[in-house]
């Protein structure tokens, strides 16, 4: 019988291309043509790798070659070419961010997530700092019962799912794991994804169209921005927690089918709570929905650490919840979607991050199960965070810093100059006290600071550590 036109099949198996008797003629000069092409790539191929070792120069090695000596060497040139130009901008726009201060380094730990954690120094000693700059609110994140858990569900589910959910990728806890966040929240179904940035960006390309529109706070975090950029609906963006301004672009979108309003539930640069009462108050109005980020909240506000909305009090108000188990929730990976059924349906069918991202891994949803019964059971933890929080602002702004923020254990330091917060945060290295500067394009430019964070794994007298040491820090800098 005649081969298929896919004749590379046939020089793949050169005992099929022995059997010329078998073969038209057709379908013979296919392979010698295809048998042609191939040695001529081949012989490229070799000649290009002896210029990448440093060899001699080309050679024909066969017949039929002709000049493709000469456009090997033009195509390598002009890659040359194009990998100088590409390296020399890199390189430009390296010195610039170290040139501003803005360069960001990775500063190595060596022990487990904690209040006291260990540093790798420069000389490749372990120094032992208190840690003040993680999202670790509850400080879960080593707690031995959870970690138990952990290792309790790798044993029993195993170590990873290799699949997405839809195909051979969910577990019985992970449906427990969604029943019961659901219930947390106050929702009627939940969705589980590999981070919350994930759940941003698989969110409003599924729930709205070109008929729609988003109306967005300017200071949301990224992820929400990017989700945003992926759906077709009209964008309106109000001004940081401005409600007149929200009120504005409501009625400027009125035209629309379906209104979403999008905020985060805590700012997390400033620590600025949104004002979810009005925001509601305005959805109702103008009938639209409202759509929460609330990674930095889920946990430890509200009276018993469900959000920002029960913080404020409107739970039943607030349609969409998107949130993180990688903070206060034992700070390992993953986030979630919790919202009416309907909506986390569609997610299941159109949501990209959810349909073509492995699940989430069974040692995460053992652990998470564990956190939220720990939550369930008593709020000790979320009431001593904040006792915390309120020790430290009152006592960091009395010595004469300017923060951001209130009620939240993200306290920003504000200091304005780039480099000055990353001065300062390598001095409080010294002092045994591990914060970061956050300058452009973290922050907006000219708004640089340090951002604290305080854990409930704190004591007393570590704050007293770090105030004493911010303050001493503080006079050197001539910040105070």
């Amino acid at each position: 019988n005649e081969l298929p036109v896919h004749t590379p099949v046939c020089i793949l198996y050169p005992h099929i291309v022995a059997r010329r008797d078998t073969l038209t003629t057709s379908c013979t000069r296919r392979i010698r043509l295809s048998s042609m092409k191939l040695l001529r790539s081949v012989n490229q191929f070799r000649q290009l790798a002896r210029i990448a070792r440093g060899g001699t120069n080309l050679q024909h090695t066969s017949a039929g070659v002709g000049h493709t000596s000469s456009l090997c060497a033009r195509g390598v040139t002009n890659q040359a070419r194009k990998d100088d130009t590409m390296g020399r901008l890199l390189a430009e726009q390296l010195q610039a961010i170290k040139e501003a201060g803005t360069y960001k380094v990775e500063r190595v730990i060596t022990s487990e997530q904690a209040a006291n954690i260990k540093v790798a120094s420069e000389e490749g000693l372990r120094k032992e700092v208190l840690n003040f700059c993680a999202n670790n609110y509850l400080g879960l994140s080593s707690e031995p019962k959870i970690i138990a858990a952990a290792h309790k569900a790798l044993d029993t589910h195993g170590y990873g799912l290799a699949s997405v959910r839809f195909i051979c990728g969910t577990q019985d806890i992970h449906k427990e794991l969604e029943t019961k966040l659901s219930a947390f929240h106050k929702k009627e179904d939940t969705i589980l994804y590999a981070s919350c940035f994930d759940a941003n960006a698989g969110i409003f390309e599924v729930l709205l169209t070109a008929e729609d529109a988003v109306i967005s706070d300017s200071l949301n975090h990224a992820s929400i921005i990017d989700g945003i950029r992926l759906c077709k609906a009209k964008r309106f963006r109000y001004c940081h927690i401005d409600m007149a301004d929200l009120e504005k672009k409501l009625i400027e979108a009125q035209s629309a089918r379906v209104r979403l309003i999008a905020t985060d539930g805590v700012f997390s640069m400033d620590g600025t709570i949104a004002p979810l009462k009005e925001i509601t108050e305005l959805a109702r109005k103008y009938d639209a929905l409202v759509f929460v980020d609330d990674c930095h909240a889920t946990g430890f506000l509200g009276p018993t650490g469900r959000g920002t909305a029960e913080y404020w009090g409107v739970e039943d108000q607030v349609d969409i919840v998107n949130t993180t188990l990688g903070k206060a929730m034992g700070g390992a990976t993953g986030g979630y979607t919790s919202g009416r059924k309907e909506i986390v349906e569609l997610l299941r069918q159109r949501s990209r991050p959810y349909l073509f991202s492995n699940t989430l891994a069974p040692a995460v949803v053992g652990a998470s199960l564990e956190v939220l019964s720990q939550l369930e059971a008593s709020t000790h933890l979320r009431d001593r965070l904040e006792e915390n929080t309120k020790y430290f602002r009152s006592a960091i702004v009395e010595a004469g810093f300017t923060v951001k923020g209130e009620n939240h254990p993200i306290v920003p330091i504000m200091l304005g100059d780039a480099r000055l917060a990353g001065e300062m945060a390598a001095k409080m290295l010294e002092e045994g006290i591990y914060v970061i500067g956050f300058s452009y394009p973290v922050v907006p430019h000219g708004q640089a600071r340090i951002r604290v964070q305080i854990s409930a794994a704190h004591t007393k007298e570590q704050l007293d550590h770090a105030i004493a040491s911010f303050v001493k820090v503080g006079r050197e800098l001539q910040v105070l």
